[in-house]
């Protein structure tokens, strides 16, 4: 089951998941000496970035990758790239690794399997996911009529990233397949507005999962979904 923390302000919400994310990271280097956190575009995360920009935390020994990523590159200013760099690699995090999806001069297949190659070497689970959701129930590149959704939701399908296309998605997409997501040790969705609780809302009831694919991490996360709204 899903577990819904509501906040009066953007603010609050940014500061209340700063401090879980830094809690979970804390203690994995304090378990293993490194840490991992994988977090989403958009929007909605540039609060929270910032916030947690600033947690004095060992960032030397976490590593940082996208749950999904647009195939543009770093200078554009639709790159989720670009919005991690301005956003949160910065102030105590610019210690922090960063392995980026996209790879320039190639195709956006070569480019997920080399990301799949570059980040296989961080410890599995995922230490922290971070989530977003679209107003049409997409959560990271997980489109409903996605060329790959079937295999991407496909809680056998390999660790790793792959590609996805989709009308809803502009340009090609490569995304971490479910499988790589579910499990994280904090495994968390962050929402902003009526609009997306609305679409939340409908998700959590009756209907199947490529109409609305954040489904699948509401209903079939091995992590409880942790849910983090604001107005």
């Amino acid at each position: 089951m899903a577990h819904i923390h509501s906040y009066e302000t953007r603010l609050a919400l940014a500061e209340a998941l700063a401090d879980a994310v830094s809690e979970t990271l804390n203690a994995a280097v304090a378990e293993r000496g490194a840490a991992s956190l994988a977090v989403s575009g958009g929007s909605t995360p540039k609060l929270f970035f910032d916030v947690l920009s600033k947690r004095v935390l060992p960032w030397d020994r976490i590593t940082v990758t996208l749950v999904d990523e647009r195939f543009v590159p770093p200078e554009s200013d639709r790159s989720n790239h670009q919005l991690v760099a301005t956003h949160l690699l910065k102030d105590k995090a610019a210690d922090a690794n960063f392995v980026p999806l996209f790879h320039a001069d190639k195709t956006a297949e070569e480019a997920a399997t080399i990301a799949s190659q570059e980040t296989c070497g961080i410890d599995e689970p995922f230490d922290v996911v971070i989530l977003g959701m679209g107003t049409d129930g997409h959560t990271a590149s997980f489109f409903p009529g996605g060329d790959n959704l079937a295999e991407a939701l496909d809680a056998a399908s390999t660790r790793g990233v792959m590609t996805m296309r989709a009308q809803g998605a502009g340009e090609p997409r490569l995304t971490f397949t479910f499988s790589a997501l579910r499990d994280a040790r904090l495994l968390a969705l962050h929402i902003e507005g009526a609009e997306k609780k609305q679409v939340l809302d409908t998700a959590l009831g009756d209907g199947p999962e490529e109409d609305m694919p954040i489904r699948a991490a509401l209903r079939r996360a091995q992590t409880p979904l942790t849910i983090f709204w604001a107005p």
